[in-house]
């Protein structure tokens, strides 16, 4: 899992230098400024998201336990249900993605509370 984990975060922490610069130079006189704080927050949560994976890849190799696979799994999936729905809702408009946010939020949120359970 370490090396799964590594990958991800490293995927993700790319993906989210790209989108912030995409958001910055390609995005903002396309979108409204309420939109582009929208984009802004997902790429914001995918980079603090990303680097809790690359963590989450080093606790993998030294704490054994579902709580760390489990962590780095919902981290992943906090990422593209909250950040990818926030960058759909910014570029679309659609406001029904919205409604996908708060279940990435959860996914933060277990995962976090994994991680400390892995610390136990």
């Amino acid at each position: 899992m370490e090396r799964t984990f590594l990958l991800a975060g490293a995927v993700a922490g790319f993906i989210a230098v790209a989108f912030g610069a995409f958001g910055a130079h390609g995005l903002r006189t396309r979108i409204s400024p309420e939109m582009l704080a929208v984009f802004e927050t997902g790429v914001r949560y995918q980079m603090y998201h990303a680097l809790a994976l690359l963590l989450t890849a080093i606790v993998a190799g030294r704490v054994d336990g579902r709580a760390v696979t489990a962590a780095g799994w919902l981290f992943i999936a906090g990422i593209a249900l909250f950040s990818g729905s926030l960058y759909v809702l910014a570029v679309t408009g659609v406001t029904a993605f919205g409604a996908i946010t708060p279940i990435g939020g959860v996914a933060f949120l277990a995962a976090w509370i994994c991680l400390g359970v892995a610390s136990l």
